[in-house]
């Protein structure tokens, strides 16, 4: 059960950089009304190679922040800082705040070869979320565990597509393949951007698993249980790094939709530190 803490409209999202996107345009297709706030914590993306208490507490400065906007209800679009700082930000928020995590049960209920490889950052992987959810999910499951370090920056840089790009994907993908696996989870939220170059390279028969669209429901569910107002459908958006750097390449990710892109009016401001 969910308990109500707060009245206030919006929904927020944030992460180390412009990764959660790709959980915006979920969110926004189930509830295109809805008004969205999104900071990007770009001065010290990425998390991933960051130690855990400062992740932790960059996501209780930003929680906090985004609070003061008008937030009812917070989504830590980021596994990195989901896996850090889920239970912190639970604990010291009055709202109620909804995490990610990779998705290993769906993963596993898919898989033929009983391999399934996750593509997350090294953070991700060595925190004890993700071993509760392997021993939780992949019973019976060989889980192979590649850390990506480089992917984050060449979408941060809006770079989907390059042969530098491609050339990277593949060094981790490949080596995943030959091993066996015919399941790929995309454990960064800055990994759905890159899903088709990730399914070229693995082909027809790899399966890949995004959780953005169950998070969108889960939170279009607490939305609904809180009774959140609809608004204009806008989205606001902040930055801890340059605003006139950063929003071309979040305006690039966002056309880069696979559904052709979804409307967004963007409203953006530097994050005052």
């Amino acid at each position: 059960m969910i308990s109500p803490k707060s009245t206030s409209p919006n929904i927020a999202l944030f992460d180390s950089g412009l990764g959660g996107l790709s959980v915006l345009r979920e969110v926004r297709g189930v509830l295109p009304r809805h008004d969205l706030l999104y900071l990007a914590d770009t001065a010290y993306c990425p998390y991933g190679p960051r130690p855990l208490d400062e992740v932790r507490a960059r996501a209780l400065a930003v929680g906090s922040w985004l609070i003061g906007q008008g937030t009812g209800l917070l989504v830590v679009a980021c596994n990195t800082a989901s896996s850090a700082a889920l239970e912190l930000l639970r604990a010291e928020l009055p709202i109620v705040v909804v995490g990610m995590e990779p998705g290993l049960k769906p993963a596993a209920a898919v898989t033929r070869s009983g391999r399934v490889a996750v593509l997350a950052t090294s953070n991700t992987l060595s925190g004890a979320r993700f071993a509760a959810l392997a021993e939780r999910y992949a019973d019976g499951v060989e889980v192979i565990t590649q850390p990506c370090p480089g992917l984050v920056e060449r979408v941060e840089a809006g770079d989907l597509s390059s042969p530098a790009t491609r050339a990277l994907v593949e060094r981790y993908v490949a080596p995943l393949l030959a091993r066996g696996a015919d399941t790929l989870v995309l454990g960064c939220t800055h990994y759905p951007f890159l899903r088709p170059v990730i399914a070229e390279i693995a082909g027809p028969d790899v399966a890949i698993v995004d959780t953005g669209p169950a998070v969108a429901r889960q939170v279009a569910r607490v939305a609904a249980h809180l009774d959140l107002p609809s608004g204009s459908g806008s989205a606001y958006f902040w930055t801890t790094g340059d605003p006139e750097a950063v929003a071309p390449a979040a305006s690039r990710l966002l056309a880069a939709d696979h559904r052709n892109g979804l409307p967004f009016t963007f409203y953006t401001s530097h994050f005052p530190s």
